[in-house]
């Protein structure tokens, strides 16, 4: 069976955006970028036909790539009205207990994983430890260096 890509609906947006660019304007360009390379004569030693047919293959990849995604997700839905536990779309305030720090992350799918932007995916292990669990509550990471412990002081939708 298929993975479930879990998108919000502005990912959702942005996927289906960037395929029809990859399709029409983008393709365009690369075939473009083929035929001035074979216009260069021996395509044996010819670099630029070469990293043209490279350019392609990525283009390509890509295309296939968001089209997988494409035919296997479901959209986050912004629910407001049901509980403060942590979920898809939540924001949550933690504190790392280690370094008496506050820390605030947004719970996405993991095509919208941005760690450095504080946006956690919900497959990460510090996602998974925090997924249903209520403002209060102790939780603990299992990291590579070792088990660290969290407090969830705030969830919001």
């Amino acid at each position: 069976m298929a993975k479930e890509f879990k998108l919000s609906p502005e990912r959702l947006k942005e996927l289906q955006e960037e395929l029809t660019y990859l399709k029409t304007v983008r393709e365009k360009e690369v075939a473009e970028l083929i035929k001035e390379a074979r216009s260069f004569g021996d395509l044996s030693e010819n670099s630029e036909y070469d990293e043209a047919k490279t350019e392609q293959g990525k283009l390509y990849s890509r295309i296939a790539e968001v089209e997988n995604i494409l035919s296997n997700y479901v959209v986050i839905e912004e629910d407001e009205s049901s509980g403060t536990y942590v979920r898809l779309g939540s924001t949550v305030t933690v504190l790392d207990k280690e370094f008496d720090e506050e820390v605030t992350y947004k719970i996405v799918g993991s095509q919208e994983a941005d760690p450095m932007n504080g946006a956690i995916s919900e497959d990460s292990p510090f996602g998974r430890a925090l997924m249903g669990k209520n403002p209060g509550e102790d939780v603990t990471v299992d990291a590579p260096a070792g088990p660290v412990e969290y407090k969830i002081l705030k969830v919001e939708r």
